[in-house]
């Protein structure tokens, strides 16, 4: 079996988890793909069935679209709402005319730092691992673009946000170092994946579907 499958990952599941579901689902061993999801994002996975996963390395480079929600006033160990708050400030003189200016600080090439929750590895241990464990290490900043950034509107208290980027860009940094930048700390609350190169969620099936059909090869893509 061989080809391209467009998945919209669940929450709470990993990127791994559904490969390795998808290798019983379809029989087959040779399952990659092109770009991980935390557990709690949402979206577009794009995986690689069989000869299919030669092209993986080529498809790890495109560039990705998201829908981020971020949260200002909470500062996080993880940069998202899953981890340990580490600070409260506060965010109530923050409009949207503040927001966009400092949106615009983070348009264009730029260095990121990856976050110590990352699969990233320094001395051959996971970051995360380090992490979880109580440590802390220097990383190297990465470089990183950020096309554009758009905001779509607010949900409560939190603004939504529209982000297309390049390979490797990690957007629950990008909310924490917004929320830096705006003096009141911040974090990413929710994020979904809607495109990745020329493939978009509209596209995609739920993991779900290919359980409960006795032929999942048919929503294989050449």
């Amino acid at each position: 079996m061989n080809g391209i499958l467009l998945i919209d990952k669940e929450q709470d599941w990993t990127s791994n988890d559904v490969v390795a579901k998808l290798k019983g689902i379809l029989h087959e061993r040779r399952i990659g793909h092109s770009g991980t999801l935390d557990p709690m994002a949402t979206g577009l996975l794009v995986v690689f069935i069989g000869r299919a996963t030669r092209a993986v390395e080529f498809a790890e480079g495109h560039d990705k679209r998201y829908l981020a929600s971020l949260r200002l006033g909470v500062t996080t160990d993880t940069q998202d709402t899953t981890g340990n708050v580490l600070k409260i400030g506060d965010a109530s003189g923050v409009d949207e005319a503040a927001l966009r200016a400092v949106l615009d600080r983070f348009t264009g090439e730029q260095l990121q730092t990856p976050p110590m929750y990352s699969a990233i590895k320094v001395n051959g241990r996971r970051l995360y691992d380090i992490a979880r464990s109580g440590g802390e290490v220097e990383r190297a900043p990465r470089p990183i673009c950020v096309k554009s950034i758009e905001i779509t509107g607010r949900d409560g208290d939190d603004w939504l946000l529209d982000i297309s980027c390049s390979k490797g860009t990690y957007v629950r940094t990008l909310c924490n170092d917004i929320g830096d930048a705006l003096g009141c700390g911040g974090c990413m609350e929710s994020l979904r994946r809607v495109a990745a190169g020329e493939y978009t969620v509209d596209e995609a099936v739920p993991l779900q579907t290919l359980l409960d059909t006795e032929e999942p090869e048919k929503y294989l893509r050449d």
